[in-house]
């Protein structure tokens, strides 16, 4: 593990630059080291500011988001697939002007529910779509990474081996998987299986629970999980993710389906989170160097 991350949600609504710098601050207190937000507008927050505080407490920032059904590039409609490239475009550029490493999230659909299939013609704009936002991100020195997620929050990409079908259809080797452990609990027959099938394509992992409270309460076979990072030699970054209706905002609650309280405080949560996952790491790391030494 590389770097161990929270999420801005954990903390703040994300709505006022004030809320931000306060997630960078509490973050930094509890010993993370990478912080993601959710996708900043330039025209709403001081980047530049975000950008230094970040560095001063030797926090990264990763970026993720969801396409709105107006600029959804697996759209069929040339419009709403122009609207997301540029979108995704200016994305690339506020997390390079943030100095973040990453922009992941749902960037090739929409995020929400579909009432209808995936086409093959709305598959192909996303995949040129993604193409060409690597372009822009290789030349802006950010890492695209691309989040597998639930049947409910889009129609297009469910499954790692539907993940890595897109990314050998993009036609790049810089194009990865952002993988899940909330997602997968859902749409994985194995979730251990699909990190290994995963391999080297996987830069970026969210470890969260099933119900999106406390890590260990719920039903995600955590030990499974950690030992397939650990089989693949995973060295990249792991950052908890959790949603209350406490802290979130409303969109996002619509998005997610976040309707209830699934914690009210979110300092224990934290910490909690932090021991967790040290924890389950360093036992995967111990079995793993136990199995080699057999």
């Amino acid at each position: 593990m590389r770097r161990l991350g929270i999420h801005s949600f954990v903390w703040t609504g994300g709505q006022t630059q004030k809320g931000l710098e306060m997630a960078l601050d509490k973050s930094a207190e509890h010993g993370y080291r990478m912080i993601e937000f959710a996708y900043l507008r330039p025209e709403r927050f001081d980047l530049d500011r975000l950008a230094r505080k970040a560095q001063a407490h030797d926090i990264q920032i990763v970026v993720t988001m969801g396409l709105p059904p107006q600029a959804d590039v697996s759209s069929e409609d040339r419009e709403v697939v122009a609207k997301g490239r540029a979108l995704l475009s200016d994305a690339v550029k506020a997390v390079r002007d943030i100095g973040g490493v990453r922009l992941g999230g749902i960037l090739y659909s929409m995020h929400g529910k579909y009432n209808r299939m995936p086409s093959a013609e709305g598959w192909k704009n996303s995949v040129d779509a993604i193409a060409a936002t690597a372009e822009v991100a290789k030349d802006s020195g950010v890492e695209i990474v691309l989040e597998v997620v639930n049947r409910f929050e889009s129609n297009l990409l469910n499954t790692t081996a539907q993940g890595l079908k897109f990314l050998r259809d993009t036609g790049r080797d810089d194009v990865f998987l952002h993988l899940d452990s909330f997602h997968m609990n859902i749409e994985e027959a194995d979730p251990a299986a699909a990190i290994r099938l995963a391999g080297d394509k996987l830069t970026y992992y969210h470890i969260g629970e099933n119900y999106r409270g406390y890590l260990g309460t719920g039903t995600v076979d955590f030990d499974a999980i950690f030992g397939a990072l650990a089989d693949i030699g995973y060295d990249r970054d792991i950052v908890f993710e959790s949603f209350s209706s406490a802290i979130v905002d409303e969109g996002l609650s619509l998005a997610c389906g976040i309707w209830r309280d699934t914690w009210t405080d979110n300092d224990p949560l934290a910490a909690h989170a932090k021991r967790f996952i040290e924890m389950k790491w360093d036992e995967a790391q111990r079995q793993r160097a136990i199995n080699a030494a057999a």
